[in-house]
């Protein structure tokens, strides 16, 4: 089978695609062909190793996993012999953000892990589509108390994080501003915006408008930047350490003094995830954003344009028809 691989870490340029064997499938393991998966941030970072903190995860010096690919939609071809939940034909999901080496035409996943049959309806590119964006907009969403009357700001809300975000968020009840650039306004719009902002015409931090909440989906602002948008007790909350690891810290810090406060979103658990996705797909509540999608053989290209935050919403990788 072609998996696409990389010995070192680095960028594009260390991925080889290669013919290797199909792994093989331990008693409680799937075998799954693997139709989709996407090339994300998260790809993006785990092939990086950046920041350096995640070494101390994948691999000091060099990364523990080789195959890449985090998350996946595809169709069980066979299951260990302690497999009872899944059936040779059952279309499943999943993800897992420390390596689910599913940038490959075969991969093996434990049931214990993030695996889940699909929503029905979907096609695998849809599914797979929704799953890494939703899984840190969620982590974000379910640390916050959203409803009616809520106003939010996102900015990066045209990603695949954003626009999960800004979906989840509508969901909830929440009157949302959204900050894109020009191109992306009317797909914000779609999605639930009820107001946006071109961040290539102006700048958000001067915004008049207060929020109750402002989410940071591309981390590239500042607690300081933003925090006179926030109401008295409002929240800033970013998806990225921020300069200097500062966005862990001033969560712990910001809520012993009252007032507006920074929360760290801490992934939620990646089987919870699937749960709480599954019917809002199924429903197209939240729906998977798909900006290019690419073969195996031009993963290289797939991970130049994923890490040039560039891409609008998700980048699928096609690994079968």
């Amino acid at each position: 089978m072609k998996a696409a691989r990389r010995e070192r870490y680095g960028q594009a340029d260390v991925i080889q695609v290669q013919d290797v064997d199909e792994p093989t499938v331990e008693q409680d393991e799937l075998l799954v062909r693997v139709h989709a998966a996407t090339v994300s941030r998260t790809d993006c970072a785990l092939l990086s190793a950046t920041p350096f903190i995640m070494r101390f995860f994948t691999g000091l010096s060099r990364p523990r996993v080789t195959t890449l690919g985090s998350d996946f939609a595809g169709r069980v071809v066979a299951v260990g012999s302690r497999v009872r939940d899944f059936v040779v034909g059952d279309r499943v999901w999943g993800i897992n953000d420390m390596g689910a080496r599913s940038h490959a035409e075969y991969m093996a996943i434990s049931t214990a892990d993030a695996v889940a049959r699909m929503p029905v309806g979907l096609s695998f590119a849809e599914a797979v589509g929704c799953i890494e964006g939703a899984w840190y907009a969620y982590s974000i969403i379910d640390k916050v108390e959203l409803g009616p009357g809520r106003r939010v700001l996102i900015n990066g809300a045209t990603g695949a994080i954003g626009c999960a975000l800004l979906q989840l968020a509508v969901f909830f009840g929440a009157s949302v501003t959204a900050v894109g650039n020009t191109k992306n306004l009317e797909l914000l719009r779609s999605l639930g915006a009820g107001r946006v902002i071109d961040y290539e015409l102006a700048d958000f931090t001067r915004d008049e408008q207060t929020y109750d909440y402002v989410f940071d989906a591309v981390g590239k602002s500042t607690f300081a930047a933003c925090k006179h948008l926030l109401t008295r007790t409002g929240v800033y909350v970013s998806t990225e350490l921020g300069p200097g690891c500062q966005n862990p810290l001033l969560a712990l810090l910001t809520p012993l003094f009252g007032g507006k406060r920074v929360v760290f979103p801490i992934p939620i658990g990646r089987k919870r995830l699937l749960e709480v996705l599954h019917p809002l797909a199924a429903e197209r509540r939240v729906r998977a954003v798909i900006d290019r999608t690419f073969g195996i053989d031009q993963i290289r290209e797939a991970y130049a344009y994923a890490g040039s935050g560039q891409k609008t919403g998700s980048v699928v990788l096609r690994l079968l028809e």
